[in-house]
């Protein structure tokens, strides 16, 4: 079974990511490895150098962010003790684009997190994300996931089979 990283972070991630692309990429093609994404914190400023890396080493790249998603709307600044509903200004949401048209709306995600959501990090919330959806693979994150958090939190209870 071959390996595929989905959940990469670049010097691009301040204090969250150590190398830079060409460096993950030399190392993945010594693996073995045919595929690898970039999913850097809130920007997609690595792309066309793990592009450029990618081609370099023979791996196909996979343009993906761990985008800042906000439980309750973009809009929302409340500040972290001004709310009393259990919620944070940011999740994570790591968002992986299939084709085309899905990097063009990851670009957009981008953009909008950018301009309308932007509270000390680029934000999204679900409105947008519905809108913007096609041709984008979004996973569950991390542990600053909401999943995970729901989980953490008893929101959430899964059930072993």
């Amino acid at each position: 079974m071959q390996y595929t990283e989905l959940h990469l972070h670049t010097h691009y991630s301040l204090l969250d990511g150590l190398n830079t692309p060409d460096e993950y990429l030399k190392r993945g093609a010594e693996l073995g490895m045919t595929h690898m994404a970039i999913t850097d914190h809130g920007n997609l400023s690595d792309h066309r150098e793990f592009q450029r890396a990618t081609k370099e080493n023979g791996i196909i790249p996979i343009l993906g962010c761990e985008m800042y998603i906000s439980a309750t709307g973009r809009f929302d600044r409340r500040a972290v003790a001004k709310r009393d509903d259990n919620t944070q200004a940011y999740n994570h949401l790591t968002v992986l684009a299939q084709n085309e048209v899905g990097l063009r709306n990851l670009n957009r995600l981008s953009e909008i997190g950018w301009t309308e959501g932007f509270y000390s990090k680029p934000r999204i919330d679900m409105e947008v994300l519905e809108e913007y959806n096609e041709g984008l693979i979004v996973t569950s994150g991390c542990l600053n996931g909401l999943i995970a958090k729901a989980i953490a939190n008893g929101q959430l209870v899964v059930a072993a089979q």
